[in-house]
């Protein structure tokens, strides 16, 4: 039994953990991570562009569940971080049977929490909406695209925890392909159900809806197929109370750190929210153009984490300053990057996703002033909290909050009057 949950994958599928130059595993095991959560990102900024010819009703209906994505996003997030660094590091210790049982009981307890979580929100929708800012006028549109949404939440919280696990073991290109096949089902989809069956923002919720249930399906054959070194079984899934409260308290910071980012998109959408629906429109393309900056960071950091964990796990904390070193100025660089491109070219890339011109207006300056004094903070953020699933500082983890809720009072409080809100 031992021998068969230990038997190791193809070389072909996995990169090998072993590797002595730390910079070139890193890179090897972040770009498909970086490729995978780039075309996540392209998905988003499709979706927009066509919700964004249905007018600026359309977009603020859309914008105004971001709080809600994200908020929901930070929870798998969480047990993801969690599980990852407990995989990483029982593979990196030689026990892969026990990284099994930690893989397949975070899945078994994802899907109470989902299920929760989704059925809680539809109850109280519209209050929910009404409190992130929705107006009469977009409350319709908006209600009709959170169904969808939160009716595929399961599956979203099911694929997030399963990529985690799959790029825990190092095979980071299964999880690539899986995203790029989501997004091409979901680009496909998008025309279809948004204009030909004329849904509306309807047909874009169902797209992504579909486009997740893709992905689930190819995670399911990955782990019956036993393509990995993880094996993924309901007699493995036991929560038994130090296993849980290991994952727990890593994957702790990862959803407190989403749920600083939704607190802050609630602000700003209450913000713009007196001002009409041009503003909350606004706010809402602004606020999209920063989550799909964060996610090739994301990718990054992502698959930084199984080198991290894995180095961890074989007590070379040495390797573990190594990679952290590395990742950090990469990502610092990028952020650097992108935060530049968008100042620069503000202007066309809004108007990419918008077609009105008081919306357009409203806009720039709000990507501008977002990038300015949001990019650090994500970059900051993100690698903070990955780089804490392997130190386990609970004195780390006190000093990034404090951190993060400077930062979230200080930027709000700047784009809030360089706007006008």
């Amino acid at each position: 039994m031992k021998g068969k949950v230990e038997r190791m994958a193809s070389p072909a599928e996995h990169i090998s953990l072993l590797d002595g130059k730390v910079s070139r595993l890193i890179i090897r095991l972040a770009i498909p991570s970086i490729i995978g959560l780039s075309f996540n990102a392209l998905q988003q900024f499709v979706n927009a562009i066509f919700v964004g010819t249905l007018g600026a009703q359309a977009i603020a209906a859309v914008s105004i569940t971001l709080p809600i994505v994200v908020l929901l996003t930070a929870v798998g997030q969480g047990i993801g971080v969690g599980t990852a660094s407990f995989v990483s590091r029982n593979l990196g210790a030689g026990n892969s049977l026990e990284a099994s049982r930690g893989a397949s009981s975070a899945l078994a307890l994802a899907v109470p929490i989902g299920v929760g979580l989704t059925v809680a929100l539809l109850l109280n929708l519209r209050d929910v909406l009404a409190v992130l800012g929705a107006s009469p006028t977009i409350m319709p549109a908006a209600l009709d695209y959170a169904w969808l949404l939160l009716f595929g939440y399961t599956l979203m919280l099911l694929n997030m925890v399963n990529g985690f696990i799959v790029r825990a073991e190092g095979n980071t290109r299964f999880s690539m392909w899986t995203m790029i096949t989501s997004f091409t089902l979901n680009a496909l989809l998008d025309p279809i159900l948004i204009f030909s069956l004329d849904l509306g923002v309807r047909g874009a919720a169902l797209a992504t809806l579909l486009s997740q249930i893709s992905a689930t399906s190819l995670y399911v054959l990955y782990f019956v197929k036993q393509r990995g070194i993880v094996r993924v079984r309901p007699s493995f899934a036991t929560w038994r109370g130090d296993r849980v409260k290991q994952m727990a308290a890593i994957g702790a910071p990862a959803t407190f750190t989403g749920i600083l980012s939704a607190a802050s998109f609630v602000l700003l959408n209450r913000a713009a929210a007196p001002f009409g629906d041009n503003s909350i429109a606004a706010v809402g393309i602004a606020a999209r153009l920063i989550t799909i900056g964060a996610l090739p960071i994301m990718g990054l950091c992502i698959g930084s984490q199984a080198v991290l964990g894995f180095s961890w796990g074989a007590q070379d904390f040495a390797r573990v300053q190594r990679a952290a070193k590395f990742m950090l100025s990469v990502a610092v660089g990028f952020s650097a990057s992108f935060s530049a491109v968008v100042v620069v070219f503000a202007r066309p890339i809004v108007q990419l996703l918008s077609d009105s011109e008081t919306v357009t207006e409203i806009a720039v300056p709000a990507c501008i002033m977002f990038h300015l004094f949001f990019r650090a903070f994500w970059c900051a953020v993100r690698c903070n909290n990955h780089a804490s699933v392997v130190r386990e500082s609970p004195s780390e983890c006190r000093r990034f909050l404090r951190e993060a809720r400077i930062s979230l009072r200080t930027s709000h409080t700047a784009a809030a009057r360089h706007l006008g809100f």
